[in-house]
């Protein structure tokens, strides 16, 4: 028999290489993964400045969902989903509709205002699904979420080779968009502290979501005089990214808010340990590798100074960094494959199936 369809509706962008987000990678694995075990997937793709759409994008969603049939299980993307509760609520009932927040929109600066909106959508939805155990708890806190309606259902991590770094210390990769909620100028002001130390930080990330913020953080490696030190790469994909992981020592994340941290794992699978700020569900994607060694180091958030120190010790302590990679190589071993991420999120959806009989 064959399996009942699944829709899915992601942002327009999910496959431009020039705007690669944690959000669409996630979307894209995911669609791919539900299909090679047979579950059959109708995309929706809704161009549009999700989650502030114009009038054009607006109108795209209302018709894209009316064409949807009676009772279908329709897995949203919550970036499209949460900030049009005009839109989503009054489709809710005869869908049978699921919403994957990546990130609840208020926790990206200058989106408080969208709040009670995304609440509305969450209510109305039939499953609610969180990327990681801590953003499961999060949601339901935030709003005040029924506790069997929500979900975790992390994403997965794709095989790689080891990486062999550069001379195993100064190569630094920091692999995030340029914007405020990532911490990149909390990095540079760290890194100015370590100038004297040999190192070479490449940035690779969207430099277009923020570019006040780009600007700001261009003339602050400028006053640093970091420049040629830290290199805003732009977004890389494919080979360009996987060489860049393949050339590093050590992956750096400064992040004020994350639900997951994707890059973390996507380190780890190479081997690779990780600074990065012990904020929201970044511990536990850290992990811990069979023994119980930490595969990296966790500092504050917004703490320039923890996370100089923390930079510090990995590049002028040997022994520090041999621990750090043999415990990121034995982490490497535990991480789950998308297959697990497609698997749990069939189980969720198709509960949502029989629950609305």
């Amino acid at each position: 028999m064959t399996a009942p369809e699944i829709c899915v509706v992601v942002p327009g962008d999910i496959d431009d290489t020039a705007l690669p987000s944690g959000g669409n990678h996630y979307d894209r694995r995911l669609c791919d993964e539900l299909v090679a075990s047979g579950r059959p997937v109708r995309e929706v793709a809704v161009p549009g400045s999700w989650p502030r759409p114009d009038a054009a994008a607006r109108d795209g969603l209302t018709r894209s969902l009316a064409e949807l049939p009676d009772g279908a299980v329709v897995l949203m993307d919550g970036l499209v989903a949460c900030g049009v509760p005009d839109i989503v609520v009054p489709d809710a009932g005869r869908l049978r509709l699921a919403v994957l927040v990546h990130l609840p929109l208020a926790d990206e600066p200058g989106q408080a205002d969208l709040n009670a909106g995304e609440r509305k959508v969450l209510d109305a939805a039939g499953a609610v699904i969180a990327t990681s155990p801590w953003a499961k708890d999060h949601l339901i806190a935030h709003h005040g979420l029924d506790l069997s309606r929500v979900h975790a259902v992390a994403p997965g991590t794709d095989p790689a080779p080891l990486a062999n770094g550069t001379d195993g210390a100064t190569r630094l990769l920091c692999v995030a968009s340029v914007t405020p909620r990532k911490g990149h100028d909390v990095l540079v002001e760290a890194l100015s502290t370590v100038a004297h130390l040999p190192w070479h930080c490449e940035c690779v990330g969207p430099l277009g979501r923020d570019s006040d913020h780009v600007t700001d953080l261009r003339r602050l490696i400028a006053r640093h005089g970091l420049d040629g030190r830290v290199d805003l790469q732009g977004p890389l994909t494919g080979k360009r990214l996987d060489d860049a992981y393949a050339d590093a020592d050590l992956l750096v994340l400064a992040s004020r808010a994350e639900t997951f941290g994707m890059v973390v794992t996507e380190a780890l699978a190479r081997g690779i340990p990780v600074v990065a700020t012990s904020v929201d569900g970044v511990p536990d994607t850290l992990g811990w590798d069979p023994t119980g060694a930490v595969p990296g180091l966790l500092v504050p958030p917004d703490d320039p100074g923890a996370l100089a120190a923390a930079l510090r010790r990995w590049l002028v302590e040997p022994d520090l960094r041999g621990r750090l990679r043999a415990a990121a190589r034995l982490r490497r071993g535990m991480l789950p494959g998308w297959n697990d991420t497609a698997r749990r999120m069939a189980t969720v959806l198709s509960r949502l199936r029989r629950e609305a009989r």
